[in-house]
């Protein structure tokens, strides 16, 4: 195989490739041995068809299954052989082919463009953190009382009033017809809250233990079975049960109630969830100050076949100068997916199964009760599974940039810290922080791309 480079301008080269007949002829030869095993013809036995024979009824089909392969194998030699990073697909042109013929064919080829990574020196930002005063512990603890209420039983002859809790089994009936899932039993609720259907729990009050109550109600629209939506209902009501609130103390006792050793601990486990809350949106400043530093401090000429097929892939807008904003946009995304790739290429940056397989158990943790459905469909579709690898790759070289970078260390007050996102998110409108989100998912795909 001789490969010649034609033409070279800019990130396009032309590669010139010539492939011996010989060399094709082997390969035909060989195929058509294969063949013979393989095929049954009548009036002979398996492994006895003659070649002649096999080339007279097959050549034709032979010879395209032959070149196809020796067209894809020459062009990873030839990408090998001259050391190019491609971008995107190669095309090719056959110039010259046919049996007992050379084959000569060009390669046009687009190439990632070699990118000069900046000292890191060049980079500083800031790293935010939260200071949780004791007012803002204080009123979350104290909303948490709010939420998980206690209730203890009312005097058998006292009436429930709203804010109490009330106990009851139920029969349901549209048009004095029972239906399915029209019964329930030991169903709580607390009154005025309007958490069972609308209006409902208004006609429990006044009610006490051991009454009937008839309540007349109107189905949701949305009802899982169609022909009950917006019907009437009537439900036929027993209490079994009234209770009211019961102030709860801020002690170990509740503490214990929510899982925790004691108030110390609750304490602590709420400042770290009202800390991770402002730090992950804290986190994103951070990040879009490294990207946008990385993408001013470098200059990279950007394949336009990776521009081009991004444009294909958003959604067409008639407004020209929308088109234009967005074609900028997707360049920024593809520069600094590119620039990113090479750092972490650079410093040997990789992603491990473990680290992909934590990932996923984290995603199930946050989802109980559909634990199965995310591990199937991970399982069914390695695409996922390829962009999951992709976002911690990224994570993985911010985090790299980050540990070598000047970073001033700066504590907010949470008053502070609301300010400053609300300021980042009306920077970044709904439209941008989706690009913002692109922009953190374009390395994955560079990286895709220089690994072919």
């Amino acid at each position: 195989m001789k490969i010649n480079v034609q033409s070279k301008k800019g990130l396009k080269t032309t590669l010139s490739i010539y492939v011996d007949k010989n060399d094709i002829k082997k390969k035909l030869d060989n195929r058509l041995l294969e063949l013979q095993n393989e095929i049954d013809l009548k009036g002979f036995r398996k492994g006895k068809v003659p070649p002649l024979i096999i080339k007279k009824q097959f050549g034709k089909a032979t010879y395209g299954e032959v070149i196809d392969k020796v067209l894809k194998e020459s062009t990873t030699k030839a990408i090998q052989e001259k050391k190019l990073k491609i971008a995107g697909q190669p095309k090719i042109d056959l110039k010259t082919f046919g049996e007992g013929k050379d084959l000569n064919f060009e390669l046009q080829l687009d190439l990632l463009p070699e990118i000069k990574l900046q000292s890191f020196e060049k980079y500083k930002a800031s790293d935010y953190s939260v200071k949780v005063g004791k007012d803002i512990l204080d009123e979350k603890l104290n909303n948490l009382i709010k939420e998980y209420k206690s209730f203890e039983d009312k005097k058998t002859d006292t009436k429930s009033e709203l804010g109490d809790q009330v106990i009851f089994n139920y029969q349901a009936t549209v048009d004095g017809k029972e239906f399915e899932g029209g019964k329930g039993e030991g169903v709580a609720l607390e009154l005025g809250k309007d958490l069972f259907l609308q209006g409902f729990d208004k006609q429990l009050v006044g009610v006490k233990k051991n009454d009937s109550k008839k309540i007349t109600t109107t189905l949701p629209q949305n009802h899982p079975k169609k022909e009950l939506a917006n019907k009437q209902t009537v439900f036929e009501c027993k209490i079994t049960n009234v209770k009211s609130p019961k102030e709860n103390k801020l002690d170990d006792e509740f503490a214990k109630k929510l899982g925790a050793k004691d108030l110390s601990e609750l304490t602590e486990q709420v400042k770290n969830q009202i800390t991770n809350q402002y730090n992950l949106a804290l986190n994103s400043i951070l990040k879009k100050e490294i990207l946008d530093q990385l993408e001013k401090n470098h200059k990279v000429e950007v394949p336009q076949n990776l521009i081009d097929n991004e444009i294909k892939m958003s959604p067409s807008n008639p407004n020209t100068k929308s088109d234009n904003k967005n074609t900028k946009l997707i360049e920024k995304r593809i520069k600094l997916g590119l620039i990113l790739n090479e750092y972490g290429e650079n410093n040997k940056i990789k992603v491990t199964e473990d680290e992909i397989r934590n990932e996923i158990q984290k995603q199930v943790k946050s989802m109980p009760g559909q634990e199965k459905f995310v591990f199937e469909y991970y399982q069914k579709n390695p695409s996922a599974t390829q962009h999951l690898q992709s976002s911690i790759y990224e994570e993985k070289i911010i985090n790299f940039i980050k540990s070598k970078i000047k970073l001033t260390k700066k504590e907010l007050t949470i008053k502070e810290a609301e300010k400053m996102i609300a300021s980042f998110n009306n920077n970044n409108n709904p439209k941008s922080r989706l690009e913002v989100k692109k922009k953190e998912t374009q390395a994955s795909k560079s990286k895709k791309i220089s690994k072919k």
